[in-house]
């Protein structure tokens, strides 16, 4: 049964069905390649003995943003939420589940080992979104990704068989950066949701207001704020970037045009002079194309050096 989130939360035979395991990796693959957003969880480049564990980890991922982002009722979301915790935890606990994500993810963790803790962060920002709005400053925009972001990372780097604490570190300075990177590009978007990721000391700092943000009055102040938001994730992307060369030449390629990509969004911001209230910035497929030809070009060189 193919059925999105919200559509598989309101179908009694979908909540109530035994779900056999080659049922549940099959939705997974089915949610992970027909999810409404266009991306690509699986690169070509990964080895495909793979594919499935990341469509699997990719199916958690996605149940828990629409749990959060797609039900349209705080309260509701957060009671999803937390049964969608009560089954992470009750996993963990040997108790045999029954919902397919679950089902399909098990195979996943028991196979490479997984910690529960980056499944668990992911569930907290969730929870975050739904109950902070505003940021006071960088190191609590950080703290955010700490839960949002760099448990992604680190789960891609544990599927790929590396669990080390300077891998781990880079990853996190990466994702970190792809997180603010997002959240530059969707300014507007998050406004929609009642949402400021810019921090607000950036606001007193050059005279900006929350009631002007949401006016989408791009001054010279709004400018500046995004001038300094721009060049704090591009020092951090530029702190990741030491990652690419430390792993296996299919993921170093993924990792660095996912890098790359990021870099892009904020150079579209800079060269639509920081405003991002009258259009998102977003990069071409032929950019992409690109990005990806100097991507190989960069593997090509280091493997020749």
């Amino acid at each position: 049964m193919q059925l999105q989130p919200v559509d598989f939360l309101k179908s009694p035979e979908a909540m109530n069905k035994a779900w056999s395991t080659d049922q549940a990796l099959s939705y997974a693959r089915w949610l992970a390649t027909h999810h409404y957003e266009n991306f690509h969880v699986v690169s070509l480049f990964l080895p495909r003995r793979l594919h499935q564990d990341f469509y699997n980890v990719y199916a958690f991922c996605r149940w828990s943003d629409d749990l959060g982002d797609e039900i349209g009722d705080t309260a509701e979301s957060l009671r999803l939420l937390a049964w969608w915790r009560g089954e992470l935890d009750a996993l963990y606990q040997s108790v045999p589940p029954t919902h397919p994500v679950f089902v399909a993810l098990r195979e996943t963790i028991t196979r490479h080992e997984l910690p529960i803790d980056p499944f668990d962060n992911l569930i907290t920002a969730f929870v975050q979104d739904q109950t902070v709005t505003r940021y006071r400053d960088w190191p609590h925009v950080l703290g955010y990704c700490v839960n949002s972001a760099n448990p992604v990372g680190r789960l891609v780097l544990m599927l790929c068989g590396y669990r080390d604490a300077e891998r781990f570190r880079l990853s996190d300075a990466t994702c970190s950066a792809l997180q603010l990177a997002n959240f530059w590009q969707d300014v507007t978007v998050d406004l929609k949701k009642d949402r400021v990721y810019l921090p607000l000391h950036l606001f007193e700092k050059h005279g900006y207001t929350e009631a002007d943000l949401f006016a989408r009055r791009c001054t010279p102040a709004f400018r500046a704020v995004m001038e300094e938001a721009v060049a704090y994730a591009q020092a951090l992307f530029e702190q990741g970037l030491p990652l690419v060369p430390l792993l296996d030449r299919r993921l170093s390629l993924d990792i660095d045009l996912f890098s790359r990509g990021g870099l892009k969004v904020l150079d579209k911001i800079r060269a639509q002079d920081y405003d991002v209230l009258a259009a998102r910035p977003s990069v071409s497929k032929s950019e992409r194309v690109r990005l990806l030809l100097a991507s190989l070009a960069r593997l090509a060189a280091r493997r020749a050096a």
